[in-house]
């Protein structure tokens, strides 16, 4: 057993787990002093993490696929993380965010569209303006006065996150098209995909606690629909097409 504590969008977790893997996974995460909530990982929980896969193979027809428990611990170490920060009215999204000058963009889709390549042109277009913020599954901060999206280590296959807050400007559904072209969308028709994207408890209280932040987040932050080819030229008119007064 190995104990440490890691600061997430503004909130320290102490974490008791199995495997030391874990702290070296969320290296650049820690920190010191009293912690907010603690979660503690047991062989049960890394089971389930193994079961939940297998699940989710099947559904997709696909073999079942083994991974290393040092792995599965990280899952259920998030899983928990997740479940107990709705307390705090923050929630965790799938998705990939990145700053430009101090303010956030998070792109949002179906799996394999394209949003690690989308943000990637950001990186390229933007240069020393722009971070990666998280790039696979960032934790969102609902404030009285603004939506905040925080780096956390569990950022995707590309390990690419900063320990960072930063105000959500922009929220983006993401999807594949000949030109490149972005458009604002009223909060019901991004509710949907807002909802699929968020980490969903099995929790009654706790999911209607989630809806009510969806909500909350949509008169917030600007909500868009980018379609876009994956030539350089799709990150300026993301984001231009962001900075207009009257959007």
């Amino acid at each position: 057993m190995t104990e440490f504590t890691i600061a997430l969008a503004g909130k320290r977790v102490l974490i008791r787990a199995i495997h030391e893997y874990a702290k070296k996974y969320c290296k650049d995460y820690l920190t010191a002093g009293e912690p907010d909530f603690t979660v503690t990982v047991t062989p049960a929980n890394i089971a389930y993490e193994q079961e939940r896969s297998a699940r989710e193979d099947a559904v997709e027809g696909l073999p079942p696929r083994s991974f290393p428990e040092e792995y599965l611990e990280t899952l259920a170490i998030y899983r928990q993380i997740a479940e107990k920060m709705l307390m705090w009215d923050i929630l965790l999204f799938h998705g990939s965010a990145i700053s430009v000058d101090g303010e956030g963009y998070l792109f949002t889709a179906k799996s394999g569209t394209g949003k690690s390549t989308h943000t990637r042109l950001w990186r390229q277009r933007f240069q020393d303006r722009c971070i990666a913020v998280n790039d696979d599954k960032p934790l969102l901060r609902v404030t009285e006065d603004a939506v905040m999206v925080c780096g956390t280590p569990w950022d995707g296959k590309h390990r690419l996150s900063t320990n960072t807050m930063v105000p959500l400007k922009g929220l983006v559904i993401l999807e594949r098209g000949q030109e490149n072209m972005i458009e604002p969308v009223d909060a019901s028709a991004a509710m949907p995909m807002l909802l699929q994207q968020s980490y969903r408890p099995e929790n009654p209280a706790a999911l209607s606690r989630l809806l009510r932040l969806l909500e909350q987040m949509t008169k917030k932050v600007g909500l868009y629909r980018l379609k876009c080819n994956m030539d350089p030229e799709a990150a300026q008119v993301a984001y231009d097409g962001m900075q207009r007064k009257d959007r």
